[in-house]
């Protein structure tokens, strides 16, 4: 077990044990909450379900997530990580298995899935809290840097798992896949992880509040506005190579695949790189600077040459994820440990609300053709960005 002895943190070995079972839980959860779109063509043929109808399922677990984070930030504040974890993530892997066996209206359906996003939702901020935990300050960037990688692998396990059985058992048996996983990871939680020491408070006394200055309010603003040009490259590329540059969907696909998994090892460049220097912010700045330069040199390329778009793509798929563990990161040291859970949750509450209106809006902008204009726009958003990442407040 760690201590806490003059205020620094003895490392304990099992630390990367519990990184790994953070990551893993995080997995589990992405692979429900990003997974459910592969199974739309099969859910509209069993359900005859229309686009729309099909939409607003995929949608529930979304909402439910976006409605419960901060509540179960703080949650994971007040009663430990491991408890939270265990019990959100279990959760959801049950509803699952009830979505999963008979049949159910699609009202319910929908509302099992908005359960199930709520409940996974608990890991989200509990994850991220044990890794803040257990890490001293010149390891955190890498470890929430390696956390943060759960996204695309989350969405790897859907790809590779839910077509194929979706396809040869029906969508509703498919679900059974995300639903073991959450509730396998859920058991090896509650047996495996420890909590972090916290430092002990006197009687009565409560943590001051960390938003009652601007500083962690800049902090979740500059990241909801970093997410514009992540959703969309992530959104829009799909079908800007289907469309514009005439590629197969098969060839698209692999192609941003391996940019996945560059933008994967980007975060993990970036966590190395703010625990070097010991800034979360100035590196997020810079990022910032270069997503902005790399939105235009995506738009340069769709106005000039295939191959700059191309290579600008790529460039901006690995750039623009880059800095999501840094503001992770700043997020729970500004806070403190007392209110890192709340902080995370508020994080990850303003970028899923940036995420959630960027393709809606930015379509709107593209119309039928209007790529470059778009990807100008989504320029503009990373260069705000600069202006309200709040560097001078991070301790040197």
């Amino acid at each position: 077990m760690a201590q806490v002895t003059g205020g620094r943190l003895h490392a304990n070995p099992r630390r990367w044990l519990i990184l790994a079972l953070g990551l893993a839980a995080q997995t589990a959860s992405c692979s429900f909450l990003y997974g459910i779109p592969f199974l739309v063509p099969v859910m509209r043929d069993a359900e005859g379900l229309t686009l729309a109808e099909a939409g607003t399922v995929v949608a529930a677990p979304s909402i439910g997530l976006l409605f419960t984070l901060i509540v179960w930030g703080a949650a994971a504040d007040r009663y430990g990580e491991r408890l939270i974890m265990a019990l959100g993530l279990g959760a959801s892997g049950l509803l699952l298995v009830y979505a999963g066996v008979g049949t159910h209206p699609v009202g319910l359906l929908f509302g099992v899935f908005l359960a199930a996003g709520a409940c996974t939702a608990s890991v989200n901020a509990a994850s991220g809290r044990v890794v803040m935990g257990w890490f001293a300050k010149s390891e955190r960037g890498v470890a929430m840097g390696i956390r943060q990688t759960a996204q695309p692998l989350g969405v790897g396990v859907a790809a590779l798992g839910l077509p194929p059985l979706a396809a040869h058992f029906g969508f509703r048996a498919a679900l059974l896949l995300p639903a073991g996983l959450a509730i396998a990871v859920a058991l090896l939680v509650a047996w495996l992880v420890t909590d972090p020491p916290r430092p002990p408070l006197v009687s009565g006394e409560r943590p001051p509040s960390p938003y009652r200055h601007a500083t962690l309010w800049r902090v979740h603003g500059a990241s909801a506005l970093l997410v514009v040009p992540q959703f969309a490259v992530s959104a829009f590329a799909p079908v800007y190579l289907v469309a514009v540059q005439h590629w197969s969907p098969l060839s698209a696909g692999w192609y941003l695949a391996v940019v996945q998994v560059l933008g994967a090892l980007g975060r993990l460049g970036s966590g190395w790189w703010s625990d070097r220097v010991g800034s979360r912010l100035r590196p997020m700045r810079v990022l910032a600077v270069l997503s902005c330069l790399v939105m235009l040199l995506v738009a340069l390329g769709d106005a000039s040459w295939p191959w700059l778009v191309l290579l600008a793509l790529a460039l901006a798929g690995i750039i623009t994820v880059a800095d999501n563990g840094l503001g992770f990161t700043a997020s729970a040291e500004l806070a403190g440990l007392a209110w890192s859970g709340r902080a995370m949750g508020t994080q990850n509450t303003a970028q899923n609300v940036a995420a959630s209106l960027t393709p809606p809006l930015l379509g709107l902008v593209i119309g039928d053709t209007r790529y470059a204009l778009a990807f100008c726009v989504a320029a503009v958003f990373p260069a705000l960005a600069v202006l309200v990442i709040p560097t001078r407040a991070e301790h040197p």
